[in-house]
């Protein structure tokens, strides 16, 4: 610190002990509707708009106007900060042709207030509850269509996001759908969210987008697939995903070279369905033998037995289940332990779907798609600002994909991760 900059802060020092030796300490005396701190936010914009407003007209206060062009008094303006509402003295030129930088015309409050509104929708929060908040903790009375409004300002950011440009290769895509209930026509109806979320060739996640449909089939899945390629993507490595009928075929329609690998977790927990609750753990423990196989040949065996156990026997459904996905079950057998513990199963995507449950588990139902959209969106916002590393192990993964994929993962994967590490 230089001598000048202890100079000031002294004197800044200084200053603050007098302002609080005059106004007390406590709470309600600095942070109350008329306490220090809003007193010193109303003097010091009313200070920065006059000069600006000095700036404008060319003279001093006091001074002779250069043109017909002069100070014209004050307006009054009700301003809402991050501490609470300041009443604001305007100052006004007499041609009208003055505009305030610091608070432009139409603007009744600061920009920190309305990121605080954003935050509070993002992690959940009603319009009730929001308008409650803002209340006890600012005395600031708000409307809905205000809230709607401030939180309507991200939809462009939303736009942006949904049709940015993707990465041209994933080595791995999970995709899965979530249920949300939106209005839509007068009733309200059990709407599929989809999401994609990709493996970057270096390991780290991203989310590709989300989509609202009214029931997960695989035509709506054929037409996301078609809008990822329309964003860059190329070519998918390994895709796994829930066992709906008729996916694997829209996935292999666009990207015909990816391997399709069915999450066990979703076959595991359809094949316990048809078990009575005393059996369920013990059918568990015996399909888990298939799955933890160390070769496709081995699983395939361990099924047959299965089907002609006294388990098989009982629930014939079961064994009759695994075959008819055994084409789609046995990718990850291929696969070391370090990816197969990546690709056997979607946690990735159910485990983000878990917590953007925790979101929207206070809303009853949204009143129409985009206001579903805007909510997850914000909410996918927060959650993915932690993914900045690749996981634990990824270099001994990136190093099986190489050498099972060869050009596919290393020219337009490591290719590009080596680029970054330059740059």
């Amino acid at each position: 610190m230089t001598k000048e900059q202890k100079e000031q802060e002294k004197r800044t020092d200084g200053l603050i002990e007098e302002l609080l030796r005059e106004h007390g300490t406590s709470r309600e005396e600095i942070m109350g509707g008329q306490g220090l701190l809003a007193k010193l936010t109303k003097r010091v914009v009313e200070k920065a708009l006059a000069g600006e407003l000095t700036h404008h007209l060319g003279y001093e206060r006091g001074g002779e106007p250069l043109g017909v062009n002069c100070r014209n008094g004050s307006s009054s303006k009700r301003v809402i900060t991050e501490d609470g509402p300041v009443e604001l003295a305007v100052p006004r030129d007499r041609v009208g042709s003055f505009e305030p930088l610091l608070i432009a015309k139409g603007q009744t409050r600061f920009e920190g207030f309305d990121e605080k509104i954003v935050a509070m929708y993002a992690g959940g929060m009603s319009v009730r509850e929001i308008q409650r908040f803002l209340m006890d903790q600012y005395g600031v009375k708000v409307g809905h269509d205000f809230i709607s409004t401030v939180t309507d300002a991200v939809w462009e950011e939303v736009t942006q996001w949904q049709g940015r440009p993707l990465e041209t290769m994933y080595p791995i895509v999970f995709f899965d759908a979530l249920r949300v209930k939106i209005r839509d026509e007068g009733t309200v109806k059990n709407k599929a969210v989809y999401l994609a979320l990709g493996v970057r060739a270096d390991g780290t996640k991203e989310v590709l987008g989300l989509w609202i449909e009214q029931n997960e089939g695989a035509r709506f899945w054929l037409k996301v697939m078609n809008e990822l390629r329309h964003r860059g993507v190329e070519d998918i490595l390994i895709a796994a995903v829930d066992g709906l009928k008729g996916f694997p075929e829209a996935i292999t329609a666009v990207f015909p070279k990816a391997q399709v690998q069915t999450c066990i977790v979703h076959l595991t927990r359809f094949s316990l369905a048809y078990c009575s609750w005393q059996d369920r753990s013990k059918v568990a423990a015996e399909l888990k033998n298939i799955y933890r196989a160390e070769s496709a040949e081995a699983g395939w065996q361990r099924l047959q037995e299965f089907e002609e156990s006294a388990w098989g026997k009982k629930y014939p459904t079961i064994a009759a289940s695994w075959k008819r996905h055994w084409e789609e079950v046995t990718p990850f057998y291929g696969y070391a332990p370090e990816i197969r513990k990546m690709i056997y199963t979607t946690n990735a995507i159910e485990s983000l779907n878990m917590q953007l449950r925790k979101v929207l588990k206070t809303r009853g139902h949204f009143p129409n798609d985009d206001a579903a959209t805007k909510l997850i969106y914000l909410a996918l916002r927060n959650i993915t600002r932690a993914w900045q590393k690749a996981p634990v192990g990824w270099s001994v993964a990136a190093n099986q994909f190489a050498i099972n994929f060869g050009a596919r993962f290393f020219e337009p994967g490591l290719a590009q991760v080596q680029k970054d590490k330059k740059q």
